[in-house]
């Protein structure tokens, strides 16, 4: 399975010192001995549907970022003539608006990851292949173009003082970092392959999920250089998600195989050590996990009901799901992504209604505005 860059990437690593999230240390091995979970009960379903304005169907959806309640976006993409075009979708606090004032927001092209970077936002967006990153501050909208084209974008992350893009072109892998002028091509650990992912907390603490000659590997950046951070990952598994948090907690989603079979894991980081289990989640693509305003780990699951979305709810070893509201005539209910805001959760992704083709929803659980 290594060199696969999807989802299916195996991994035969040794246990060792690893990284963490603010320094490097040598914590103890992870905590693999704890028995398998067993899911409880569908708890009572406390999520509420939102309007959202319809796209030009088949609709997809690429991100979505909650600054607070009263803040949030939604990216994706909608189906044209001539190809895909960008989808922005923005909660004020009480409902859902398409923002289309962005430069180029009626030309091909789409939308892809959305970061909070101080008082703006920023948006990673391809056009006519070309990469660009779309900042809005009270002044705007404005464009940062890549210093060159890649033949693919895997990811992209932004924090205070510094952006990332991940990705490929004719010579092999690309890692453009941005200082908020000037662009720079970082170089990673040798065997490095693919990056599948990226994340940042600050300009000096960022995480990226490789493809090595090895295997999977997690990387650190400490503000000098791209190392590998030697996380203990499970044997053949790879991974999904890097979930960083403000207090230092960190969170790595991912599966392991085994005779081609596949299983949820969940690494966390303590401070001190890396902690994995094996949530009774079957082979759930963990990608759009986030930690709830009730400090739970939340991710969508697939839903055994047509007809409605189906959340997971990980408190440790504890899992309980829940599900969204009946739709009339849906056959596939898709939540794509989640994000906190405020002390509820916002959910969007797509519905496909019989007879259509899927479009835009999305879903609420919490208190009300």
């Amino acid at each position: 399975m290594n060199g696969l860059r999807t989802v299916v990437i195996g991994v035969v690593l040794a246990c060792a010192a690893v990284a963490a999230p603010a320094a490097l240390v040598s914590p103890a091995a992870a905590d693999t001995s704890a028995p398998v979970a067993r899911p409880e009960p569908a708890v009572a379903a406390s999520w509420s549907a939102l309007s959202v304005p319809a796209a030009a169907p088949p609709a997809t959806v690429s991100d979505l970022a909650a600054r607070g309640p009263g803040e949030a976006w939604a990216t994706g993409t909608e189906q044209a003539a001539d190809g895909p075009r960008p989808l922005l979708h923005r909660w004020d606090g009480t409902a859902w608006s398409r923002d289309t004032t962005f430069p180029g927001g009626d030309e091909p092209g789409r939308l892809g990851k959305v970061q909070f970077v101080g008082k703006e936002t920023w948006i990673f967006r391809t056009r006519n292949g070309a990469g660009e990153i779309l900042r809005r501050s009270a002044a705007g909208w404005s464009t940062v173009p890549l210093p060159q084209t890649l033949w693919t974008y895997q990811d992209f992350t932004a924090v205070p003082g510094a952006a990332w893009v991940v990705g490929e072109d004719s010579t092999g892998l690309k890692v453009l970092h941005y200082d908020g002028s000037t662009w720079t091509a970082q170089s990673t650990p040798e065997g490095v392959l693919f990056l599948m992912g990226i994340t940042a907390r600050t300009a000096t603490d960022a995480w990226a999920w490789a493809d090595t000659s090895n295997g999977t590997a997690v990387l650190h950046w400490d503000g000098t250089a791209w190392r590998d951070a030697k996380v203990p990952l499970p044997t053949n598994s790879n991974v999904h998600t890097v979930l960083l948090e403000a207090d230092g907690r960190m969170t790595i989603g991912g599966s392991q195989y085994t005779d081609g079979v596949g299983r949820t894991y969940l690494m966390a980081w303590n401070g001190h050590a890396w902690r994995t289990t094996y949530p009774p989640l079957g082979d759930t693509y963990t990608a759009a996990m986030v930690r709830g305003p009730d400090r739970a780990l939340w991710l969508p699951v697939r839903s055994d009901r047509a007809f409605q979305s189906k959340y997971a709810r990980v408190d440790d070893r504890r899992v309980s799901y829940s599900y969204g509201p009946e739709r009339t005539n849906a056959i596939d209910v898709k939540p794509a992504a989640l994000a906190r805001a405020g002390s509820a959760l916002l959910s969007f992704g797509t519905v496909e209604i019989y007879g259509s083709k899927p479009n835009l929803m999305s879903e609420r659980w919490g208190d009300r505005p």
